[in-house]
């Protein structure tokens, strides 16, 4: 069984691609994908996605502003607390900071990825990380603020080995994403193949980064197969092995699956 550890379920193609979140979630289960993480990168997104999968029982959610997105509005504390504690809500974010796409907002990320590190603290639910060009202060942060009894996991990891181990020591998780699959990717191919497999997960991050053979196109749960089935060839173990242990990582972070 695989767990899609980060995926953006409500944000599919509804309108030409599929008919309904029920027959994406049906055609994950046929590929061994049986529960999936459907992330929020907004406060007012999460409550439209949670209103439109609530009924899916396989599904599991996180409440966050991702850091492309704090320029809409002032991070709402206390919302974010209390959305972030219903039920089924298994982690805060996704949150970080990406100096990439938004430098210009630096400030306005630190502020709310420091918010939901310490919601993380008070509710004891693990953060999902963001992270690009932002390193230092990013490994900087989640010191400060997190707390490695909870944890958290940086999600679609394209940075170095390094900070990834760094990373670790502080009670983080690491996800594997359909980049992993890409022939360009030939770094971060060389960490994943380094990294201790008791750290990973893997994920999708759907509707974007469709792993080979499907690259270009529209990414879904399913394609957790294709990262799956990759990363065993760079760890050089079984799929078996994978599924296995990233399910139990999935679990040791986030709960049991009831």
């Amino acid at each position: 069984m695989l767990i899609d550890s980060h995926c953006h379920l409500d944000r599919l193609n509804y309108e030409s691609l599929h008919r309904d979140p029920k027959q994406v979630i049906e055609q994950a289960v046929q590929q061994d994908v049986h529960y999936m993480l459907v992330v929020s990168i907004s406060l007012d997104e999460y409550q439209n996605m949670r209103q439109s999968l609530n009924d899916y029982s396989n599904l599991f959610f996180s409440c966050g502003v991702h850091p492309l997105h704090v320029h809409e509005s002032k991070i709402e504390v206390e919302r974010l607390r209390r959305l972030g504690a219903q039920e089924r809500v298994v982690a805060l974010g996704e949150t970080g900071l990406d100096y990439f796409y938004s430098p210009e907002t630096r400030e306005q990320q630190i502020e709310s990825f420091i918010e939901h590190l310490k919601v993380s603290r008070e509710l004891e639910k693990p953060v999902i990380i963001h992270t690009r060009d932002a390193k230092k202060e990013t490994l900087e942060l989640i010191n400060k603020y997190g707390n490695p009894d909870i944890g958290g996991v940086l999600h679609c990891f394209t940075e170095d080995y390094e900070m990834a181990m760094q990373a670790i020591d502080m009670g983080y998780y690491i996800s594997a994403s359909g980049i992993i699959t890409f022939k360009s990717a030939k770094k971060v191919q060389q960490t994943f193949a380094k990294l201790p497999l008791e750290r990973l997960l893997v994920e999708t991050d759907s509707p974007y980064l469709a792993p080979v053979p499907f690259r270009g196109k529209e990414n879904q749960p399913a394609y957790t197969r294709q990262v799956a089935e990759q990363l065993a060839i760079l760890k050089g173990v079984s799929y078996e092995d994978i599924a296995k242990v990233t399910t139990e990582n999935f679990q040791k972070l986030f709960g049991k699956i009831e």
